[in-house]
């Protein structure tokens, strides 16, 4: 909350007051990636803020964001498998650091676990849509800039996935 207030605060006073709030931790984080991300969240309209009358700005999450809201339990996370195949690969590649060698471990076994194909060690593939999935282990990992995700329409030797992913048509 305190991250948004500052994000979305006009007063240079008031930065000071919010920040004089924050955990030593916050004030580790990078003003600037945090202005972007509050940003992204206004204008994907997944917040708003209300400022009150005494000058205390209140974050509101809207509709939009409360349906966004992942509320996954990684250890029994599955991907919801649709009646009917979209004909698009999901792929998802890392170049983790070796100082994230856990994080990156971690990555791999639990995209075995949800089924994803592995082509290679860091990349992997899977027939349905699981990008929110991928979003919240990469949170969770705190792996997310070392991660990226595809959605493809054509993959060469295609046949080898169909036959590791039997039941897409």
């Amino acid at each position: 909350m305190a991250g948004v207030a500052i994000g979305l605060h006009r007063s240079p006073q008031q930065y000071f007051k919010i920040i004089g709030d924050i955990p030593k931790e916050w004030r580790k984080m990078k003003r600037s990636y945090l202005r972007d991300c509050i940003r992204e969240f206004y204008y994907d309209k997944l917040i708003d803020f209300k400022e009150s009358p005494n000058g205390i700005c209140r974050i509101i999450l809207t509709e939009k964001g409360k349906k966004k809201i992942i509320a996954f339990d990684l250890d029994n996370m599955t991907i919801k498998k649709p009646t009917f195949w979209d004909k698009k690969w999901r792929v998802v590649t890392f170049d983790i650091p070796e100082s994230k060698r856990p994080a990156r471990n971690a990555l791999r076994d639990k995209l075995s676990d949800l089924g994803f194909y592995s082509l290679q060690k860091s990349v992997f593939v899977y027939p349905y849509n699981c990008l929110n999935e991928i979003e919240f282990i990469t949170e969770i990992f705190q792996i997310r800039p070392y991660v990226r995700f595809f959605e493809a329409t054509k993959v060469t030797n295609e046949s080898e996935l169909k036959l590791h992913f039997e039941n897409i048509l």
